[in-house]
């Protein structure tokens, strides 16, 4: 099994040369097999184990593992979680609960360790069991396709593997290994699934695994077809909003125009929709997905909350919006003269120098500005707009609520929420791209300026 371990790493690239591996370590033969394998085919690795706060005996199964990892010289991190008291709180399973449970732990423990992938022991026999459990739920062509090999920074190296020949490589090698009792426990999906629905589907067709990965292999190339079929139809539907000003939202909001995605086949209508959300964090099954769709085609209004809340979709005769509840909270911050001044979060930055008199008559709506220093009282500093902001505009007379400006820009409530307002210690004397004050305007007799420019941060 090492041999072809080592050729599938080689064949696959999924472990790129020199990289830093955090492996899923339970105990179990999987991942005792998947620890071993590595370490043996020359990989860096942690290993990571997680006490789930359940059995009486995990305490000395965790003292087995570090054991372990110690004999293989590698690196041990332990961590511990009450799963039961989570699957309470969040009014969800046991299974459930323990999985969120060691992927935030891995997660943590990665970026602690600085590992630069995190590999966890699924084999193909986990595969066919996922596959059935999505088709007892409810799945499309993404459910069919079960777990990736690869998604974000999580490989999974035995995939290609049975659990019989991880259990059969732990056996000849003598290593000490145990099966959590929840893998017997038929009051768990899953194991009703591997003890009593596998065995019978095997005595109807005894290739039955080859033919659940197979399906699983179709899926997953037919749903990557159609995924970039449908983020073509969402490209052309999208419609710009907040002008020069889009980038302060693009990871929060996104709109499209009704009828050009109305136009498209209804599969990639749908999945459109699924899409859009789950860019920004969020996720629809089948009933709110249809929902959408159906008002969408009708061209009625309304609005659909993703599952958690955390993405609303909204759509009236010509537009449909997806857009994340959460956007931001205030802000503050002194802005750094000279040099550059970034917001990681929200994606801009403002460069600030001071120079001698600009050499341009800065406009209200510019992305860049002079402000006279001898008209600035105090430190210049950004934050976000305010109720009862008021400024005079460059070429008006009187004052205007900031709140009309910015609704006069046509800015959607998040990029107002998001764009930073420079101030001095009277109050607000530029909004980029949207406003400059009068009050610290340059004029001929300017000899020293505040030199800003603004726009999303320079990769």
């Amino acid at each position: 099994m090492l041999d072809r371990f080592r050729t599938h790493l080689a064949d696959s690239q999924l472990i790129p040369p020199g990289s830093r591996v955090l492996v899923g370590y339970s105990g179990g033969a999987d991942s005792t097999a998947l620890l071993h394998l590595l370490a043996k085919s020359g990989v860096d690795c942690v290993a990571a184990h997680l006490h789930h706060g359940q059995r009486e005996e995990a305490e000395s199964e965790l003292e087995n593992c570090r054991s372990f990892a110690d004999q293989l010289g590698v690196p041990f991190a332990a961590g511990r979680a009450n799963v039961p008291l989570m699957a309470e709180e969040m009014g969800i399973g046991l299974e459930e609960a323990g999985r969120k449970a060691r992927y935030s732990f891995f997660t943590e423990a990665s970026f602690r360790l600085s590992c630069d992938l995190i590999a966890t022991a699924h084999t193909r026999s986990d595969q066919v069991e996922t596959i059935l459990f999505n088709l007892a739920r409810g799945t499309g062509i993404h459910g069919l396709g079960g777990i990736p090999e690869r998604r974000d920074n999580i490989v999974r190296p035995l995939l290609p593997f049975s659990r019989e020949e991880t259990q059969s490589y732990c056996q000849q090698n003598q290593f000490w290994t145990h099966d959590d009792p929840a893998n017997g426990d038929l009051n768990f999906s899953r194991a009703r699934i591997r003890h009593r629905v596998i065995g019978e589907l095997r005595q109807i067709n005894p290739a039955f695994d080859q033919s659940i990965i197979r399906l699983s292999a179709i899926a997953r190339e037919e749903d990557e077809f159609l995924n970039g079929m449908a983020a073509s139809a969402l490209e052309q539907s999208e419609v710009d909003i907040n002008g020069d000003l889009k980038f302060l939202t693009e990871d929060v909001e996104i709109r499209m125009d009704r009828a050009r995605l109305a136009h498209f086949p209804p599969p990639l209508i749908k999945r459109g929709i699924r899409l859009a959300t789950e860019v920004l964090g969020g996720a629809l099954d089948y009933e709110q997905t249809h929902i959408v769709y159906t008002n969408l085609v009708e061209g009625t209004k309304g609005s659909v909350s993703s599952e958690g809340g955390e993405v609303v979709v909204e759509w009236d005769d010509k537009v449909v919006d997806f857009r994340r509840l959460s956007v931001s909270t205030p802000f503050r911050h002194t802005l750094t003269i000279p040099g550059e001044t970034m917001s990681d979060e929200f994606g801009w930055q403002i460069d600030a120098d001071l120079t001698l008199s600009p050499t341009t008559r800065p406009s209200r709506g510019d992305m860049e500005t002079w402000l006279d220093a001898d008209k600035v009282h105090g430190a210049l500093y950004f934050r976000s707009a305010k109720q009862g902001d008021v400024m005079q505009p460059l070429g008006f007379h009187g004052r205007r609520k900031l709140s009309d400006i910015l609704s006069e820009a046509k800015l959607t409530i998040a990029a107002r929420s998001r764009i930073p307002i420079v101030c001095d210690m009277v109050g607000p004397l530029w909004i980029p791209g949207i406003c400059l004050g009068e009050r610290a305007a340059p004029n001929a007799d300017t000899t020293r300026a505040f030199h800003l420019r603004f726009g999303p941060i320079r990769g």
